[in-house]
């Protein structure tokens, strides 16, 4: 009930007296009472600003003679007489002359007044007519404005009921304009979050503070069957006394601007995924590497959970066409999740291969090479998105309820497939998703491609590498030996690094390192004709600088080849070792009781130069000793001197007694880089007594 029904009921106001309004201050409305005769008997505080009187001045006057032009007088005096001899009251505008001499238009209202004795009096109600006219025109523009305007317009009182609401408004809301009056928001607009909007015009109220442009969405009656979005502004209505009159309300539709806004950023929303993922798929050529960049790329903007699937013939190089009734074997590379869910464990884990049956979705998406999309996943489509029935059970608790499987297609073939689900996020999975996935997937797909392609060709390479060297060094004669053979991080920086053993006639020993110039297969393959050639010609027990004169010859007869070698031949009768370089880094001695030591040994040039002889040095090689002989790619970093590195080397071999073995492990677990683009060829033999 509101305080002026409460008044009418005889009760008194729940909130004590109410505060006068502004209107009639803004007026300035002058009272004077005049007596039958026409004289003033009360002059009001108003009327002296009004017409410059004092109340001095003007009680017990005739009103005609102060106020009113001479010329003016019998009109004003006829008017008088019907008032109080009819009782009828009479209102307009009239010329009054003021203190000052000036004449105003003056607004008036005059009645008859009856008082208790039965005397009879005239009430004359004055205002400044250019001041009405103001207000006047005022409030016929506010009113014209209001009803044309296109913005919906309403006005709640204090206890957040509608008092008014322009026609714009009735025809947002669905709701003729009478219909509104003394409803709440919430009964006007039951389909929008109407509590919120009233949260927000009590803080409003009570604040004073206005809320500009703030957003509301939901449903009308105007149109139940589509969603619209609104701007709303509210702002506190105030008297010109101050006194708290209710909120004002505006709404404008901005349902086609708010999608277009929507749209333009999910636009740009995929604009930053697909930039995104252009910085970071492709990173290095490590083919699961890649295949985790893409997930990760994928979650959370594009799915809550994404794998990237190979099909295993591809990835073991083999053609992958699938017939119509034919399983997949795909191979799982990466799996991605929001956050751990059933729906992880429903997946497969990289590395593991499974067979997906003909009538699953992620075969039918890489036997077709199109897209996959189900929007809305039923319980019917899990047995068709897992692998198996318990995968698919799991699917269901995790609550999936859309999914998308993209091809993976790169130079004309499939690959595999991204597969996509969403647990967490609601939206189900669009055409503008499907976009999306595509041109990750399109991107991703060369990527992916180029990578199993260089894996494929690191491990050929890697595979002639290790079938051209030995896999055990032979037991020698007064010899304890020990190898490794570290291959480099990237395909095309394999190949190029040897070592051997050779037993000789009369218990000697050959012992070789080298590394060909150059890398991958070409590299390898140089490497295997040049170990072949050193095997041949230590079979001649020639000396090593003749040795490698031979060998010289032979690498200048192989294209654009150029190597280093050390050639040493170990006799352990005269406990020694005969040693000749072509451009090799200098062996490691290692002697009881001495510090490691780099042998001093003529550089020499390396093989396929030409031209240059080479020479031989003989140094002693005690039982107990040891010579370790490596290539450059143990020793040589982009951020050390080679100095440094090789006094590091040498400072990791001062203890002759620890096990060869342990020794390889030590030096290749301590120097060599991960990072490294070079392959390693590591050799460590040690000198024993003779039986």
């Amino acid at each position: 009930m509101s305080a002026a029904e409460a008044l009418a009921e005889g009760d008194e106001p729940a909130r004590g007296p109410l505060r006068p309004g502004g209107l009639l201050d803004v007026l300035g409305v002058a009272s004077v009472v005049l007596d039958t005769e026409g004289r003033i008997v009360l002059w009001s505080p108003q009327a002296e600003e009004l017409f410059g009187y004092a109340a001095p001045e003007a009680l017990g006057q005739y009103a005609a003679r102060l106020m009113v032009h001479e010329r003016h007088i019998q009109l004003v005096g006829k008017l008088f007489a019907d008032v109080m001899r009819t009782g009828q009251s009479w209102a307009g505008g009239f010329p009054v002359r003021h203190k000052d001499g000036s004449t105003r238009l003056v607004e008036f209202r005059n009645m008859r007044l009856l008082d208790d004795r039965g005397d009879v009096y005239a009430l004359g109600l004055a205002a400044d007519q250019s001041t009405v006219r103001r207000l006047e025109q005022d409030v016929a523009l506010s009113e014209r404005m209001v009803e044309q305007s296109p913005v919906g317009y309403g006005v709640l009182d204090t206890e957040l009921r509608f008092v008014s609401a322009n026609p714009a408004l009735g025809r947002v809301n669905g709701v003729p304009v009478s219909e509104h009056v003394g409803r709440t928001l919430r009964e006007v607009l039951p389909l929008v979050d109407s509590a919120a909007l009233e949260a927000a015009a009590r803080r409003v109220l009570e604040t004073g503070t206005p809320l500009i442009g703030g957003t509301l969405v939901g449903r009308t009656p105007a149109d139940p069957d589509m969603e619209h979005t609104w701007s709303h502004s509210l702002y506190r209505l105030e008297d010109a006394m101050g006194n708290v009159l209710g909120v004002a309300v505006s709404l404008v539709d901005i349902t086609e601007q708010y999608r277009a806004s929507v749209e333009a950023e999910a636009a740009r929303r995929r604009l930053a995924v697909i930039a995104d993922a252009s910085a970071r798929i492709g990173t290095t050529l490590e083919l699961d590497r890649t295949a985790c960049e893409l997930a990760e790329v994928a979650v959370p903007e594009l799915a809550d959970v994404a794998a990237v699937d190979l099909l295993d013939a591809v990835v073991e190089g083999r053609p992958s066409t699938l017939g119509p009734c034919e399983s997949a074997l795909i191979r799982a590379l990466a799996l991605r999740p929001a956050e751990d869910t059933d729906a992880v464990r429903a997946a497969d884990r990289p590395g593991h291969i499974a067979r997906y049956a003909p009538d699953r979705l992620v075969t039918e998406c890489v036997r077709t090479g199109e897209a996959v999309l189900v929007p809305h996943v039923k319980d019917e489509d899990l047995p068709r998105i897992a692998r198996s029935a318990e995968a698919a059970v799991l699917l269901g608790r995790a609550g999936l309820h859309s999914y998308l499987a993209v091809p993976l297609i790169a130079r004309g073939e499939v690959l595999g497939a991204l597969d996509l689900k969403r647990t967490r996020n609601p939206a189900p999975f669009d055409e503008d998703d499907l976009l999306l996935a595509r041109e990750l997937a399109a991107r991703a797909a060369v990527q992916i491609d180029n990578a199993r392609w260089y894996q494929n060709a690191r491990n050929t390479a890697l595979t002639l590498q290790r079938s051209l060297l030995p896999s055990h060094p032979p037991v020698t004669t007064g010899l304890e030996v020990a190898s490794r053979y570290q291959p480099a991080g990237a395909t095309s920086e394999v190949g190029g690094d040897w070592f051997d053993v050779i037993p000789l006639e009369g218990g000697k020993t050959a012992l070789v390192v080298g590394d060909v110039m150059g890398s991958g297969i070409s590299a390898a393959a140089a490497m295997g004709r040049l170990r072949t050639a050193t095997t041949t010609l230590a079979a001649l027990d020639l000396d090593p600088a003749l040795l490698l004169e031979h060998l010289d010859k032979t690498t200048s007869t192989l294209d654009h080849s150029i190597a280093t070698c050390v050639y040493a031949v170990h006799d352990p009768h005269l406990r020694q070792c005969r040693i000749a370089n072509a451009g090799h880094l200098p062996p490691a001695r290692v002697r009881p009781g001495r510090p490691p030591e780099l042998l001093d040994l003529p550089t020499g040039v390396p093989l396929g130069v030409g031209g240059v002889a080479f020479s031989t040095v003989t140094v002693d090689f005690e039982p107990g000793d040891e010579l370790v002989f490596y290539t450059d790619g143990l020793v040589e970093t982009r951020r050390h001197s080679l100095d440094e590195r090789l006094d590091f080397l040498l400072s990791l071999l001062g203890d002759p007694g620890r096990p060869l073995e342990e020794v390889c492990d030590l030096l290749l677990r301590t120097l060599y880089h991960p990072d490294n683009h070079d392959d390693v060829a590591l050799l460590i033999a040690r000198a024993q007594h003779l039986p």
